[in-house]
C-alpha cells in the first residue's frame, strides 16, 4: 500500500500577500480571522503558528506592501534626478497604482488609518509613524535638492513635504471613493504645476 503523500509546503509569502490584500480592502479591524484564513488557505492555528497574532500578521503585511505594491514612492525619490521630478513621479506613479483594477483602490497605509478602535491603538500609531516617515523622506529629498541647486535656496522643505504628502493621502482617499485615473491624474498634475509656488521662499 503506497504511503501517504507529504502535505504541500506552506508558502508563507503567498499567504502573506493574500493577507495583505484582505487588510488593504477591509482595514485592520474590518478584516476578520475568517476573512484572513479563507484568503490565505490556512486555519487559525496555522495562522497563529506562522505569524503569532493578527496584529503581527498585519505589521508583516504592511511591510510586505511597502516592499511590493507600495514601493513606488521610495523608487521615485531614489531614482529621479531632481526633487521636482522625484515628487512629480511620486504622485504619477501612485495615481497609476491607485487606478489599477488588479489591486484594491488607494494606499493600504493611508486607508487603514481610518479603521481602528481603542483595541488597536498600537496599529494606529504604527501607521501614523509610517505616514510621518513618508513626509520625512519628502523633506529630505527637497533639502537634497536645495543643496544640489535644483530647488531654490530659502525653500521651506517642511512645508513642501507636508503639502505633497497631503496631496498623496488625498489621492488615496479619492481613489477609494471611486475617482478614476483621469480624475486622480488631474489633481496630481495640478499639484505638480504648483511646484514653483510651493517652493517659493517665504
Amino acid at each position: 500500500m503506497p504511503g501517504r503523500g507529504r502535505p504541500r509546503a506552506f508558502d508563507r509569502e503567498t499567504a502573506l500577500t493574500r493577507a495583505m490584500v484582505v487588510f488593504w480592502e477591509h482595514g485592520y479591524e474590518g478584516a476578520s480571522l475568517t476573512d484572513l484564513t479563507s484568503a490565505m488557505g490556512i486555519n487559525s492555528p496555522s495562522l497563529y503558528s506562522a505569524f503569532g497574532s493578527k496584529e503581527q500578521l498585519f505589521r508583516e503585511a504592511v511591510a510586505h506592501y511597502g516592499e511590493t505594491e507600495g514601493s513606488h514612492t521610495a523608487k521615485a525619490l531614489r531614482e529621479q534626478p531632481t526633487a521636482r521630478e522625484a515628487l512629480a513621479e511620486v504622485l504619477r506613479a501612485n495615481v497609476r497604482a491607485y487606478a489599477d483594477p488588479a489591486t484594491p483602490a488607494g494606499c493600504m497605509i493611508v486607508l487603514a488609518a481610518t479603521t481602528y478602535t481603542d483595541r488597536s491603538e498600537g496599529i494606529r500609531d504604527h501607521l501614523a509613524e509610517m505616514r510621518r516617515a513618508t513626509e520625512e523622506s519628502f523633506r529630505e529629498r527637497v533639502e537634497r535638492g536645495i543643496a544640489e541647486g535644483d530647488v531654490p535656496p530659502g525653500t521651506d522643505a517642511v512645508k513642501v513635504a507636508a503639502f505633497y504628502n497631503a496631496v498623496l493621502q488625498g489621492l488615496s482617499l479619492q481613489s477609494r471613493d471611486g475617482a478614476d485615473g483621469a480624475a486622480l491624474s488631474a489633481v496630481a498634475e495640478a499639484a505638480i504645476a504648483a511646484w514653483d509656488t510651493v517652493t517659493a521662499a517665504s
